[in-house]
């Protein structure tokens, strides 16, 4: 059901200017797979919806979801297990510049995308683009743990009767 939702809400991502947020909205369906059942089932549901996504959804999207926000939930519950603080901060922030560099390489490389004639920065746009995605990522990194909590306390106990059958 998971992978169903993370893949249609994917589809989404051909309307204008939803090619950035709706990624990082579809992997919250990967983190009710964690909540609702496991690190492992998370991660195949995962593949099975970066497998589909990779086939329906829009080249930035499908490179962000597949190359980050779809798996980084399940990343960020063993990053969170770290004990100290600030490691678990260095290794997100590594974590997400490796991943959206690669995924902008990867755009540009194989889809033919030229980020760097996308804007009057000319050569600097994508520098600029990488800090603005740094200031907003600890933003979506709490943003996602708020959501879960939301979800925990709100939708849980709902949907954990439903899966049992009760």
């Amino acid at each position: 059901m998971m992978t169903a939702l993370a893949c249609v809400f994917m589809l989404s991502s051909y309307f204008p200017y939803f090619t950035y947020v709706i990624a990082q909205f579809a992997g919250l369906f990967i983190m009710v797979a964690v909540i609702e059942i496991d690190l492992k089932w998370a991660t195949l549901t995962y593949i099975a919806s970066s497998i589909i996504v990779a086939i329906i959804a829009e080249p930035e999207a499908k490179m962000l979801y597949i190359l980050f926000f779809g798996y980084y939930p399940i990343v960020k519950v063993l990053l969170e297990r770290t004990k100290s603080r600030v490691l678990e901060y260095i290794l997100k922030f590594v974590l997400f510049n490796t991943a959206i560099i690669f995924a902008y390489a990867v755009v540009a490389q194989f889809i033919g995308v030229e980020l760097e004639n996308n804007s009057t920065l000319g050569n600097y746009f994508l520098i600029v683009l990488l800090l603005m995605g740094n200031v907003i990522f600890p933003i979506y990194d709490i943003a996602v743990s708020r959501v879960a909590s939301l979800y925990m306390y709100r939708l849980h106990p709902t949907v954990s009767k439903i899966i049992k059958g009760k």
